[in-house]
């Protein structure tokens, strides 16, 4: 049966990596906020990024049904930073009778950082399409970001 795989994690705590290997795993459909986000606006977004992002959001929530009805799994790649987000995902494909699970990337405050400065690098020389992670976005993430505990997630993966 088709199911929703939901990613959760900080910033380039390696969730797009990941729900990469899962979708090619499950053959199942991956679904980046980030994605659409970047061909639309590139790094331009600017004061209305939360609203877009949100909008966005709603779309895939919606699209995603219709993958599942099509009998395609779902890979949902956009952090679920928020116990609220995290709640309002389960609640959504419940009341939908879809079943889902929630995936965290738990990744250490130095494996970040590295991270955060390989991901730029390759944002710089044009080999990565994804954001750019200046100190004020990295430390406004770190703020927004709270932590799942285990009895909202289905599987951990400690990095």
């Amino acid at each position: 049966m088709a199911k929703v795989i939901m990613i959760c994690g900080k910033i380039c705590s390696g969730k797009s990596t990941y729900a990469e290997k899962l979708r090619d795993e499950n053959k199942a459909v991956m679904l980046s906020v980030d994605d659409i986000m970047l061909a639309v606006f590139g790094q331009h977004a600017g004061s209305r990024h939360d609203e877009y992002t949100g909008k966005i959001q709603e779309y895939l929530f919606a699209k995603s049904l219709e993958i599942i009805h099509a009998g395609c799994s779902v890979i949902l790649d956009w952090g679920f930073w928020t116990k609220k987000a995290r709640s309002f995902a389960r609640e959504f494909y419940a009341k939908h009778d879809i079943p889902c699970e929630m995936h965290y990337i738990n990744a250490c405050d130095e494996t970040l950082r590295k991270r955060v400065l390989q991901r730029n690098r390759e944002v710089t020389d044009g080999a990565k399409n994804a954001y750019f992670v200046d100190e004020n976005i990295a430390a406004k993430c770190d703020t927004l970001f709270e932590a799942p505990d285990k009895s909202e997630t289905d599987i951990i993966i400690n990095v």
